[in-house]
């Protein structure tokens, strides 16, 4: 037991330091031109991908209340950063063709394997799961579709462009999305200590919501006036955690802790980045704004936020120990500046302001920064 846990904390500790280096190559291969879906894909499938994978791992037995899972499982978010990267060596031009297509493959592999392992660890649950877990199973539902549709597309190139869309909107706001509320509502009262007895109830209700949001949004792809109410379903989903989380731990509490300030600006950051998708869907600007608003407004803060809090559980499992709390000292440094420069940055991009970039890549420099200092920290 003691060595699946020890494996499982660096399988954690390294995707989570391997996501800031990705998201460090999608602002480089932007800025040497690289393809869009290029620069997409170093953020969404090798980056944020792998690492969602392993929190999950993490997270579901907590959420079933069993043991952890078997080091085949802890393997899965491995293969999905194998997939990513070799998504993005071919749309880099760095691979041939036909390796997008093991890619899809290997990720249809993975994420079946593992939405498997999840309704097992649900049915076989002492008592009833947490509601958490369905949003899980419902975020890697949408991958498989998300994938599904782009395979069905690399096979059938005259309904790639609207594919494309379909497989876009159910990574983005799909997988990433229901995973990142489903974790928030039980990760935000973790960060500030306190409680928030509505949180269970608030997932349960949201979930139906959710799913018709993103349902609809995949759709609008190809039906654009469904662009209205997908946007008004997810984004009412997010005002409402963020509304319960003001009301439950108040602005000042929130703001005063550098991961839950990340945690509040990734939420603000997803509802602007809906509103800029709703205005792309309805011909008031092109794609690529949408998805940089997606990229650094909602997943930069987010990220950050979360490692800011998991990274020390990870690294010093078990009781709270001085170590432990030193390394996440150094880790929340600077995150209300750094979600300032996230923020701040995307809306210049969004705008057409190259000079957003630089605020990111502060941004991203000063969490490698901390992170660095976090990691050195001893026992």
């Amino acid at each position: 037991m003691a060595g699946k846990a020890k494996g499982l904390k660096r399988v954690l500790i390294y995707l989570g330091c391997c996501a800031v280096l990705a998201f460090a190559l999608a602002m480089a291969l932007a800025l040497a031109g690289a393809a869009p879906a290029a620069v997409a894909h170093a953020a969404f499938a090798l980056g944020a991908m792998p690492l969602i994978f392993a929190a999950m791992g993490h997270f579901v037995p907590v959420l079933t209340r069993s043991a952890g899972a078997a080091p085949t499982v802890h393997r899965l978010p491995l293969a999905m950063q194998a997939a990513g990267a070799a998504a993005v060596g071919v749309l880099a031009g760095a691979l041939p063709g036909w390796a997008l297509h093991g890619a899809v493959a290997l990720g249809l592999a993975a994420t079946g394997g593992f939405l498997g392992w999840q309704w097992r660890r649900g049915r076989a649950a002492l008592g009833k799961p947490h509601p958490g877990l369905a949003w899980y199973q419902a975020a890697l539902g949408c991958l498989l579709l998300a994938l599904l549709a782009i395979l069905v597309g690399l096979l059938w190139p005259a309904g790639y462009a609207a594919l494309r869309l379909v497989h876009l909107h159910l990574n983005t706001l799909g997988f990433i999305g229901l995973t990142a509320i489903g974790t928030l509502h039980v990760l935000m009262p973790t960060v500030l200590g306190q409680p928030d007895p509505l949180a269970a109830q608030r997932l349960r209700r949201q979930l139906p919501w959710a799913l018709g949001g993103v349902a609809l949004s995949a759709l609008a792809g190809v039906l654009p006036w469904l662009t209205l109410p997908g946007a008004l379903l997810m984004g009412g989903v997010v005002a409402h955690t963020l509304a319960g989380w003001v009301k439950t731990h108040g602005w000042r509490r929130i703001v005063g802790d550098g991961a839950a300030v990340a945690l509040m600006g990734a939420g603000v950051g997803l509802l602007a980045a809906i509103a800029i998708g709703f205005a792309h869907g309805l011909g008031g600007m092109p794609g690529r704004p949408a998805v940089t608003a997606f990229f650094a407004l909602f997943l930069l803060p987010l990220v950050t936020g979360a490692l800011s809090q998991l990274l020390p559980v990870w690294r010093f499992p078990g009781p709270v120990t001085p170590a432990r709390g030193r390394m996440r000292t150094a880790l929340v440094r600077f995150g209300a500046l750094r979600t300032g420069l996230f923020l701040g940055g995307g809306a210049l991009l969004t705008l057409g302001q190259t000079a957003g970039a630089a605020l990111l890549a502060a941004g991203v420099l000063l969490f490698a920064a901390v992170l660095l200092g976090g990691l050195a920290v001893r026992r």
